[in-house]
This record gives structure tokens, C-alpha cells and sequence, in this order.
């Protein structure tokens, strides 16, 4: 798995993200008609020009396929904080990996290199699996925004989870080093 800034190369991989019906549940994306191949292409071209987020393409290693993306947005600067969101184009990717490298190469960016002290997410109750991982990678439940979705009728709580430098340190050996073999 590699992390690329996204650019307009990976236009065709954003399309099938944003129209893949499982991804679109579990990031609570609703209005189907929304966003144009147009408009996705002009999000990725622009991406670069923020210094304030940093919007990241998972590509796989071997065929450098486009299978999501990663970010960090709504830096708050001040309190050495921002946001994390991570979306994998369906369910062909799903279980592979992906999204739990992913989030250690950026977790170990944010902290590490941009000196942050808290990344915080939100996720769907409903989405045990990337629970799960987030539980995995050293995220703590906060809160509960209850009733925060309505999809197909029925109300969905979002749950607020952080990490924050300290965990994230005690946690792991210091960042990834996803390309050197450990002797543990």
C-alpha cells in the first residue's frame, strides 16, 4: 500500500468511491445526484493548493490502483488538532488491509512530523468493522451524537473517538516503517 497526494490521476478512483452504494452507507454520503465526474475531477485538481488538510489517494503497491483515500482536514493549528477521514471504494477492497496501514502511515505523519497533539473522527455505530480498527490503531470513544443519521428510515448514533500523541506513542514503537523489516 502507498499514500499519494491525490491529483487528477486518481479522478476515475474518487468516481467509483463516491458511487459505490456500501461506501456511501457507511460515510452517511446521501443525494445521489450531488457530485459530478466534473466536480470530483476540480476537488482532486485543487487538493494540493490547501495547506490546511492534507488529502491523501491509497493506492496498492503492486498494481498502484486507486482503492481510497485518506485525510486530515479542519486543522485546528492553535490546539495542534484536526479531523481524520478515510474511505475505501467497496467492497472489493474491504479486509484487505488498506484502510489499517493507511491510517498507521497518517497517524504516524500526524504526529511525528506535523507535531500534532489530537486526531479526532467520527463514525456510524453501525460500522463495527472500522470500529473495530480505529479501536485497533489506539482510538478512544468519547461521546455518542445520537440519532445523527437518517438512512432508509431508520436513525443511526455517530460515535467521537480520538487519539491523541501520548496514546499514540505508548501504543507504538515510534511511526511505521512500512518499507524496513522489524526483528521482533
Amino acid at each position: 500500500m502507498v499514500l499519494q497526494p491525490v491529483a487528477p490521476e486518481h479522478v476515475d478512483g474518487l468516481w467509483e468511491l463516491v458511487r459505490d452504494p456500501e461506501t456511501r452507507r457507511l460515510t452517511g454520503s446521501q443525494g445521489e445526484g450531488e457530485f459530478t465526474y466534473e466536480a470530483a475531477a476540480a476537488w482532486y485538481a485543487t487538493r494540493a493548493a490547501h495547506d490546511d488538510r492534507l488529502d491523501l489517494a491509497i493506492c496498492d503497491a503492486a498494481s498502484g490502483a486507486y482503492v481510497g483515500e485518506v485525510v486530515l482536514n479542519e486543522l485546528d493549528a492553535a490546539n495542534l488538532a484536526c479531523n481524520l477521514r478515510i474511505a475505501l471504494v467497496g467492497s472489493r477492497v474491504y479486509g484487505k488491509g488498506y484502510g489499517t496501514e493507511a491510517l498507521r502511515l497518517v497517524l504516524a505523519h500526524a504526529f511525528e512530523t506535523v507535531g500534532l497533539h489530537r486526531v479526532g473522527l467520527e463514525v456510524y455505530a453501525f460500522n463495527t468493522r472500522a470500529l473495530h480498527v480505529y479501536e485497533k490503531i489506539g482510538f478512544v470513544r468519547e461521546g455518542i451524537r445520537r440519532d445523527a443519521l437518517l438512512w432508509d428510515g431508520h436513525w443511526h448514533d455517530a460515535i467521537a473517538m480520538s487519539v491523541l500523541a501520548p496514546d499514540w506513542h505508548a501504543h507504538h514503537d515510534g511511526p511505521p516503517r512500512p518499507y524496513m523489516t522489524s526483528s521482533r
